[in-house]
């Protein structure tokens, strides 16, 4: 929805805030911020002479899925959640690259601070957007919402070198919409008493929850803009869609939305998971990238002061039947090998024979790190103390300087990440 080719003309146009004006912001207390082709701007950055071409970002084997694609990209029609293989075809002279995820947290987290310095109340949604309730640093700062968006996008670009859209409004969902509109590089402010004026021409796909199958339902009885589905009667729209999608999207249809920005939401889980270009009988071969995977989780729940009790597999065959298995520990954990013995024991006993398609691992039932790991038994101490060893020369030599002894050898065919968020 971020494209304006379906829009009426002059929309994006009239609320587009430019550098020496922009629409009247009073109560638009509700930024929403979101980094343009995040993973492939950061790896741009981190290498020049990539400006001015083609880049695309995402499991480089031959069922590898693209995460992100900088525009020039998308000019040959890449997008995000494309197979890769689709986009070779569409635009073969583009860079592919694999994703760095270690890198992207990073960034992502140099951005997040920068949020943080100007309020306390931002709501990351993922590595590359948030919301943020900037009413209580209006007088603090003495700037309005616009200006302080316009300070965000400043601070972005020269600290961090690279640039972010941005949403003004007086909710959620009308500042995530403006700035999918704003894409790329702007900002979008809609004012508190233009809320319906802004939303009735847009289509229905831009409401929240309505996806493919939705809007196609809605666009067969002639509701194919927001304002149809406002002026629809309520009665109605339960029929068609459920009593509960109904009074959703009626309610945003209207403009309302009550929710607020809620800051550090917790983390339900960290995991990660690979797509095999091959498909694979052989379960030695699983566990390689089970161990892969479970080094990666547990650096991740490190880094973020976290351990959790419960270890779950993602196990999709080659026939696309995905299954999970999981098991809680007596102790919450951060350690590689626990994770991984886990994951191990899990696909060994709990999973039927099969060609395997994907793997996964994740941790969950989250907390901070400040309880006794692992009942301080001996052998975790020392796998604790060596996973604590290699996350510091990871941080001074890079994350390839240190790696399981069993993962040095061959590595087997996979793609990399399989289910990337559409990018805007």
């Amino acid at each position: 929805m971020g494209r304006s080719g379906d829009l009426p003309r002059g929309l994006v146009d009239r609320y587009r805030a430019g550098p020496e004006s922009w629409p009247d912001d009073t109560g638009c207390t509700v930024l929403h911020v979101d980094m343009d082709a995040f993973y492939a701007s950061v790896e741009i950055r981190e290498r020049p002479e990539l400006a001015d071409r083609p880049v695309v970002v995402g499991g480089v084997g031959v069922r590898g899925v693209v995460s992100s694609a900088n525009y020039l990209a998308r000019g040959f029609g890449v997008r995000s959640a494309m197979p890769t293989s689709h986009a070779r075809r569409l635009c073969p002279q583009a860079v592919y690259l694999p994703p760095t995820f270690a890198l992207y947290q990073e960034v992502s987290a140099g951005v997040q601070a920068i949020f943080r310095e100007i309020t306390p109340l931002v709501e990351p949604l993922s590595l590359d957007e948030a919301f943020l309730d900037v009413a209580g640093a209006l007088r603090r700062l003495r700037r309005t919402p616009a200006g302080i968006g316009a300070e965000i996008r400043r601070r972005v670009l020269a600290e961090q070198g690279l640039v972010c859209s941005v949403g003004v409004g007086p909710t959620k969902f009308v500042a995530k919409l403006a700035s999918g509109l704003a894409k790329p590089d702007g900002m979008l402010v809609v004012p508190r008493g233009e809320i319906t004026e802004f939303l009735h021409p847009l289509p229905v796909s831009a409401l929240w929850g309505v996806g493919k199958r939705t809007a196609e339902r809605l666009f067969d009885v002639g509701l194919e803009r927001v304002a149809d589905v406002a002026a629809a009667p309520l009665p109605r729209l339960r029929r068609m869609l459920g009593t509960a999608m109904a009074e959703h999207l009626h309610a945003l249809a209207l403009g309302h939305d009550p929710r607020a920005v809620v800051a550090d939401t917790a983390e339900k889980s960290i995991g990660a998971e690979e797509t095999f270009d091959v498909d694979h009988f052989d379960r030695a071969v699983v566990r390689s990238e089970l161990l892969r995977l479970a080094e990666r989780t547990a650096a991740t729940l490190r880094e973020r002061g976290l351990r959790g009790r419960t270890v779950a597999i993602k196990v999709r065959f080659a026939d696309f039947t995905t299954i999970s298995r999981s098991k809680t520990l007596p102790v919450a954990t951060d350690v590689t090998q626990e994770i991984y013995r886990t994951a191990a024991q899990l696909l060994t006993e709990q999973t039927p024979p099969g060609a395997i398609r994907l793997i996964g691992v994740r941790v969950e039932q989250l907390g901070s790190d400040g309880a006794e790991q692992l009942l301080m038994d001996a052998p975790a101490q020392g796998w604790r103390e060596a996973d604590q060893a290699a996350d510091k020369a990871r941080t001074r030599f890079g994350a390839a300087a240190i790696r399981p002894a069993a993962l040095l050898g061959e590595r087997p065919n996979r793609v990399g990440a399989t289910e990337p968020r559409p990018e805007r």
